[in-house]
């Protein structure tokens, strides 16, 4: 008996040990729907606080829903520190050969051929994405890298990753950034898809503002929530009035895409999604139910699924400069070390 108690005492001190030196944290998946599904979420930019926005992503898809989620971050080569503004380092894209969904929520990166590789393998393999804000514009590589037709702005590959891909690559604020926040509003058509289980009118909010997408959608793209843009920062502030809600910009989206000839995947892509934007429960929902969805679990989404916040979260407003330093990804294990 006392043999067996020591066994599993190193275990768990081997396993806290390896979690202390990955770059990246790992949230094993509760009870649930999601349980043997493994998704890397993979944040990366300067602005939205996209590390703070995955980690509660991948919390509450583990902890209420049962996916194993591992969260990869932008990280300093020299102090193993979370830094988004450096472009060039996300460690533990490999795990992406074994993931069955990729959550990307990424801005400008400029990665080493060696970690770009796993991208292009996975979109080889036609597995499902789920984009959130910036990564219409997640790539700025320049020739002579193997992977430079992934540019936003790349004329051999139009657009880049966010328009071939995605459908969209970056083209405006639509609403005024810092001024007008985002009301979603349920697509004509759209009301029934199952992403959009347990959403109404006015769930999903946020204080960033709607981005600007060329219309009509391409392809198979089908919107599924309009962005209504907002005179205030405030849920309840009112429309603005004029061009800006006529016609309203699509803030989410789903198509299929192909790379190079291979399989077809599941694209659902989210302009609001930002840390603060979590605050917002429609917000969440909306991205919890379309993982679901992505995976081909969409029968298996509740009437209205579990979103509550797991640990403390008080997300840093968006501005570039404002992450918060000195935080290492064995930091965010959860359930937190003792």
């Amino acid at each position: 008996m006392r043999t067996g108690i020591c066994t599993l005492v190193v275990w768990a001190w081997a396993a806290w040990a390896l979690q202390a030196q990955q770059p990246w944290v790992v949230y094993d998946g509760y009870a649930g729907p999601g349980q043997g599904k493994h998704i890397v979420l993979i944040s990366g930019d300067e602005e939205y606080r996209s590390e703070e926005a995955l980690t509660q992503l991948g919390r509450i898809l583990a902890v209420h829903h049962g996916f194993r989620c591992t969260v990869l971050y932008a990280i300093d080569p020299r102090t193993g520190e979370i830094n988004p503004e450096v472009l060039d380092n996300i460690p533990g894209l490999h795990l992406l050969d074994q993931a069955d969904l990729m959550v990307l929520f990424v801005r400008f990166r400029n990665l080493p051929e060696e970690q770009m590789v796993h991208f292009e393998r996975y979109l080889k393999a036609g597995k499902p994405i789920v984009a959130i804000r910036t990564s219409t514009h997640a790539f700025r590589i320049r020739p002579p890298h193997r992977y430079a037709h992934w540019d936003w702005r790349s004329r051999q590959w139009p657009g880049g990753f966010g328009q071939q891909i995605l459908g969209q690559t970056w083209v405006a604020h639509h609403g005024a950034h810092g001024r007008e926040s985002t009301r979603g509003i349920i697509a004509p058509g759209a009301k029934g898809h199952p992403i959009l289980r347990g959403i109404r009118d006015g769930d999903i909010w946020g204080p960033t503002d709607v981005y600007r997408v060329r219309l009509p959608l391409p392809g198979d793209s089908k919107a599924l929530v309009l962005g209504q843009v907002l005179q205030g920062m405030k849920p309840s502030d009112p429309p603005v009035s004029g061009p800006k809600n006529n016609p309203m910009m699509p803030i989410a989206w789903i198509k299929t895409y192909q790379y190079q000839g291979g399989p077809r995947g599941r694209v659902f892509v989210s302009t609001i999604g930002a840390a603060v934007d979590l605050l917002s429960e429609g917000t969440r929902r909306l991205l919890v139910n379309a993982c679901y969805w992505a995976v081909g679990l969409e029968d298996e989404i509740p009437a209205r699924s579990n979103v509550d916040l797991v640990g403390q979260f008080q997300p840093t407003f968006f501005g570039f400069g404002k992450f918060r330093r000195g935080v290492k990804p064995s930091d965010l294990a959860w359930p937190p070390k003792r």
